[in-house]
């Protein structure tokens, strides 16, 4: 499952045995709990994370899959170690088609417990979110401009621009813009 060839030589292998251990790290697991979610041995973890052993596309499928990603996802991730400048042009965004939500990652990095994302929710747009979005995080909602109303467990919100609202726990939660004008919000994020 693994080619060994002593310390890894490719600066992909290295990032991929940095993006493990931190995954492993972000979640509390030992190597033993991810030898069981993963089906792969500790002893191949170990060497994995010292950077002793290269894994295969198997092996790297069943750990993304044990820490609830994709391979392209773990593999991305990997990509992204170092990285602590987050470029406006290299920011992901995405859009709703159902609602016009726009969605700009501004920051996230797995190895940082914070990440910040900007939405800008159209005049009149409601997105609705269950409890299960908020599971294993904790998130603060900022008011940039604009009117924001959040249904949290059947808690009605009204914020305005400058406004912050720190949510409690996980429910399920709807953000909707009642006004005629856009609505800019400021999302932080910590993982629990």
């Amino acid at each position: 499952m693994c080619h060994n060839s002593g310390r890894l030589s490719t600066k992909v292998d290295a990032a991929l045995a940095e993006r493990v251990r931190l995954e492993r790290d972000l979640r509390g697991w030992s190597l033993t709990e991810l030898a069981g979610r993963s089906g792969v041995s500790r002893a191949m973890l170990s060497k994995i994370e010292r950077g002793e052993a290269s894994p295969t596309a198997t092996l790297l499928v069943r750990l993304a899959g044990a820490f609830d990603l994709t391979l392209a996802g773990l593999i991305a991730r990997a990509e992204r170690i170092g990285y602590r400048l987050a470029r406006r042009g290299e920011q992901p965004v995405w859009r709703d088609p159902a609602s016009g939500y726009l969605r700009r990652q501004i920051f996230e990095r797995a190895d940082h417990p914070v990440e910040l994302v900007r939405i800008d929710l159209p005049a009149g747009s409601r997105v609705g979110l269950p409890a299960s979005s908020y599971a294993r995080i904790r998130q603060v909602v900022w008011v940039l401009d604009g009117d924001l109303v959040i249904e949290e467990a059947g808690v009605r919100h009204e914020l305005t621009a400058g406004d912050c609202l720190g949510f409690g726990p996980p429910a399920d939660t709807t953000f909707a813009n009642e006004s005629d004008r856009l609505c800019a919000y400021l999302v932080a994020i910590a993982r629990s």
